[in-house]
């Protein structure tokens, strides 16, 4: 069975029926979890067990959006509730070397929960530079507003991250931080010109050693004035692929969100199109997985490659 190019979401502690016949017939390529799949440590660990089992893959990728402060899916297991990667960049700007050697202590911490519990990916860092405007939603989620601080931490994330066998996902290609609105409720657009965008938020992602990246919903007006990053080839090749550099899987962020127009298969779709490797859902309703994964084509040979990468970097 082909991998499809979508990573899924389910919805609550253990797979439903519906959700095992997914897995048995269908074969995205990898699952998200969130807070409201996690009870305890050992239920996770059963229903991660079970979702490698029905795939019949033991290196099944299993995401997390585990970024500590606001945005923590762990809750039940560990308090990750002050760590953000604000709070690790405000240590750094003070000491540096007391921020890299706490951040890496911190990360590897998690990581051993991560690995007791069968997780292979995270979905940080957040490499999207702070404004005084930038919305509150990205407030702390975001290191600093220094490059220096932003690539630093960053490449110490990727870094830990993979000493402990664990991948990263970079976001949000190419930068959400100029967003003065939400993009779960509507589309950010950004005025700023390419000059400014190169020497700026873009920079921030140049050189980025994660194997995965995720895009930002945001709309450009000065380089694509009618296509959002995720469904724009423009950005995605000249930008992303060219200006950037960034090498890796590129993966759409959920497109269930607002900031997206069309409903959801024409949103992963276009993402697909438009140059995403894989596309994101994150409702976990399983009508719409299932739909999804009737319409969404298997992954393409330069996803084939990276896969394989990824999984032979994994224990």
């Amino acid at each position: 069975m082909k991998k499809k190019a979508i990573i899924i979401s389910i919805a609550g502690y253990k797979l439903s029926q519906s959700e095992i016949n997914i897995f048995k017939n269908y074969l995205p390529w990898g699952v998200i979890l969130f807070k409201r799949n996690i009870k305890n440590f050992l239920q996770l660990k059963k229903l991660i067990l079970s979702i490698r089992k029905i795939t019949k893959d033991k290196k099944f990728p299993i995401l997390i959006d585990e970024e500590g402060g606001k945005v923590t899916r762990l809750h039940n297991i560990i308090n990750n509730d002050l760590f953000s990667q604000r709070f690790f960049g405000k240590i750094y700007e003070t000491n540096s070397e007391v921020g890299l050697g706490l951040y890496k202590n911190y990360i590897n911490e998690v990581c051993i929960i991560f690995n007791r519990l069968g997780i292979n990916i995270n979905t940080v860092p957040v490499l999207d530079k702070l404004y005084s405007f930038t919305n509150t939603f990205l407030k702390e989620r975001s290191y600093s507003s220094k490059e220096k601080t932003i690539k630093s931490l960053s490449d110490t994330c990727i870094r830990t991250y993979k000493l402990n066998r664990i991948s990263t996902v970079i976001k949000h290609i190419p930068g959400h931080g100029l967003s003065k609105t939400d993009s779960h409720k509507r589309l950010p657009v950004v005025d700023k010109n390419v000059s400014f965008l190169l020497k700026n938020d873009f920079k921030c992602f140049k050189n980025s050693k994660s194997m995965f990246a995720m895009t930002a919903h945001v709309l450009f007006k000065k380089i694509d004035n009618k296509h959002c990053v995720t469904h724009s080839k423009r950005i995605i090749k000249d930008f992303i692929r060219k200006k950037i550099g960034y090498k890796g899987v590129i993966i759409s962020d959920d497109i269930g969100m607002k900031s997206l127009k069309y409903d959801i298969v024409e949103n992963a779709l276009k993402a697909i199109s438009a140059g995403c490797n894989l596309t994101l859902y994150c409702q976990g309703r399983a009508k719409e997985s299932l739909k999804l994964l009737n319409k969404i084509p298997p992954i393409d040979e330069f996803t084939k490659k990276k896969t394989s990468e990824f999984y032979n970097f994994l224990r």
